[in-house]
């Protein structure tokens, strides 16, 4: 569309070939409806069979009834639009009552092929050829718009504030409409709209929507159309597209009857908390068993026993909070005996194996599953047995900059044999306490490195600890007096901000550098695969891809779901989207994602089916509930 047109905002109502020549009726979009009513009833009368001369004519009448029609010429509308040419052309052009009128010897010339240049530039006939060129020729003519135009274009989104165009929505009315069917490898600006609705409804995992309809937005498609009793093709045509825009659409609900990979992923989390009995129960197919797994799991936490999966239950399938029907806090038995002495000798467990599951015990299996890429949620469930009594499962190693119940149990330990001060029981593992863990080492024949490891730990929960000195004890005092309280509220406790922490003190130095890595590792595993549950290498979902990373540069954080990052309490809390720095984790709604800094973000995209380096844009803050500041 030529410029001067679209400033306008004309509308071309017909167009129709006159001798080669092309002949266009343009409107205002106000008087779009009617006019398009005049040339149906219009159009009929122009009669082909005419001479070159009297169809131009009659094309020409047409015109004029149009303009008559719209009670505006299309003089009037181009003045409007600032087109200077109108001027040159009124020795050939005239209007009389708003309707335009050409000369004889004008309208003779063009049809006969004879015009010279000028004449064939006519503002409403150009041959088809020079389109493009004639577009180029007016919109160069004068560029500007009154300043009403321009208001009215501000209103409705067309250009910013600034006078630039607005590209988003430009992009938009150029692309094509939107296809009548949708399948994976379809690009359109709607595939946005129709994954947020998948996202409402539950069928798939927040995180910013795309114009790509991919494998994952197909499969939540699937889903969705089994849900509502359709075909289950995962392609979006009419009756799919009506049904899940509409009022009536229904959530995610996984019930009897229904098969998926989705099905698969709640009987394996089942399975882990012992509401099925074996892994061969883990099928795809929502049968008996999986029902009655369903209504004991709901029954044991407090829901409503449906046996149902609905929005409630799926949140707490998959939380830390859930109650197990397994082994569990208070139990006492053999099994539990055998699962202490493993935590023991790999540097978990802090007391005496009794066979019984208490606190101490809660907390060595929370770390081990911590370490070992486990839901961290204190159960002794099958997969946890499964990598306890493995060859490869991790051994213990707390450190600096960790904090945990395991760091809280290891600063007792410490107190108790006079190597730390009481007031550095923070649970924050700092310069305190690791100045404390290698004197302990160095009084125990033990390498002095400052890490407690699974000898480190065996000594320390050992019967045979060589306490601290007088003289260790009184350095350790001292150290941790007067100038003690200084040590006490910056190097021994969590970083809270950049004045008042150890970050502040003695990290500073490294913060930047720590950032840099964590970026960096992020931004090597664009392109990897979205994959539900993934933790890495090779594919991730959104938690598991921060966890991944978060660990890949030394923070030892255990995995969580993206809900269990909005309470995470373990750094700082970043409550203003706006403060957000690089290297922060950002927290939405049902997703999480890592700042790269520059307005952008890295993030594991279950819309994109990948991991994917982006803007930190309006869905970002328009869904914002905190980010965590991991480094100063």
């Amino acid at each position: 569309m030529t410029p001067w047109v679209k400033k306008a905002k004309l509308h071309i109502i017909t167009t129709v070939t006159v001798c080669g020549l092309v002949v266009a009726m343009i409107v205002p979009a106000n008087k779009k409806e009617s006019s398009a009513q005049v040339v149906g009833q219009q159009e009929p009368s122009i009669n082909l069979d005419l001479t070159e001369n009297e169809l131009a004519k009659s094309v020409l009448e047409t015109s004029n009834q149009l303009a008559q029609a719209d009670t505006s010429s299309v003089a009037n509308m181009m003045r409007e639009a600032q087109v200077p040419q109108v001027a040159s052309y009124n020795s050939n052009v005239t209007e009389t009552d708003g309707v335009l009128s050409f000369k004889q010897e004008t309208l003779n010339q063009n049809v006969l092929g004879q015009a010279n240049d000028d004449q064939e530039s006519s503002l409403l006939s150009m041959e088809s050829s020079d389109e493009n060129s004639a577009e180029e020729t007016i919109g160069a003519v004068n560029p500007l718009e009154d300043e009403s135009d321009k208001q009215n274009d501000m209103e409705e989104g067309s250009i910013n504030e600034d006078g630039s165009e607005n590209e988003e929505e430009n992009a938009k009315e150029d692309e094509e409409p939107a296809p009548d069917f949708y399948q994976v490898g379809v690009t359109h600006s709607s595939v946005a709209d129709i994954q947020q609705r998948l996202m409402d409804l539950g069928f798939m995992d927040y995180a910013e929507p795309t114009n790509y309809y991919g494998n994952i937005t197909a499969e939540a498609v699937m889903m969705f159309q089994r849900q509502n009793d359709l075909k289950q093709d995962g392609i979006i045509g009419p009756d799919t597209k009506d049904m899940l825009m509409s009022a009536d659409a229904k959530k995610y609900t996984a019930k009897l009857g229904m098969d998926g990979s989705d099905i698969k992923r709640i009987q394996t989390r089942l399975y882990e908390m012992g509401y099925l009995a074996s892994s061969d129960q883990i099928t795809g197919h929502f049968g008996d068993v999986t029902e009655a797994a369903v209504k004991k799991m709901q029954e044991t936490n407090g829901l409503a026993a449906d046996g149902k999966v609905g929005q409630m239950t799926v949140e707490l399938i998959y939380s830390g909070e859930a109650k197990p029907n397994l082994i569990s806090y208070g139990d006492k038995s053999d099994i539990v005996l055998a699962c202490q002495k493993r935590l023991k000798e790999l540097g978990y467990l802090t007391t005496t194996p009794d066979g019984t599951y208490g606190n101490d015990t809660s907390i060595a299996v929370k770390q081990f599953q911590s370490r070992n890429d486990l839901v961290v949620d204190g159960f002794l469930g099958p997969s946890t047995r499964e990598a306890l009594n493995s060859s490869n499962a991790v051994a213990n190693g707390v450190m600096l900059g960790d904090n945990s119940e395991m760091v809280t149990r290891i600063q007792e330990l410490l107190i108790k044999y006079g190597y730390l001060a009481s007031e550095n029981k923070t649970g924050y593992f700092g310069e305190v306490t690791e100045s404390a863990v290698k004197a302990f080492q160095k009084a125990n024949g033990l390498s002095a490195d400052g890490n407690v490891g699974a000898l480190t730990m065996a000594k320390l929960t050992g019967s045979n600890v060589v306490k601290a000195s007088s003289s260790n004890s009184s350095t350790n005092s001292n150290s941790n007096s007067g100038q003690s309280n200084s040590d006490n509220s910056s190097s021994n406790k969590k970083p809270q901000n950049n004045s008042n922490s150890e970050n502040s003190s003695s990290n500073s130095g490294t913060s930047s550098s720590s950032v840099s890595a964590l970026i960096s590792v992020a931004k090597s595993k664009c392109g990897a695969p979205y994959v539900l549950g993934a933790k890495g290498p090779n594919a991730f979902d959104c938690s598991g891809f921060v966890y991944w990373c978060l660990n890949q540069v030394g923070v030892k954080q255990s995995y969580i779901t993206s809900s269990g990052w909005r309470n995470v309490g373990k750094y700082q809390k970043i409550t203003k989207f706006s403060n957000i720095k690089a290297g922060d984790i950002v927290v939405v709604r049902g997703h999480v994602g890592i700042a790269a800094g520059g307005g952008m973000v890295i993030d594991a995209s279950s819309s994109s089916g990948k991991i994917v380096y982006r803007e930190l844009g309006s869905w970002w803050s328009s869904n914002f509930i905190c980010a965590w500041r991991i480094f100063g």
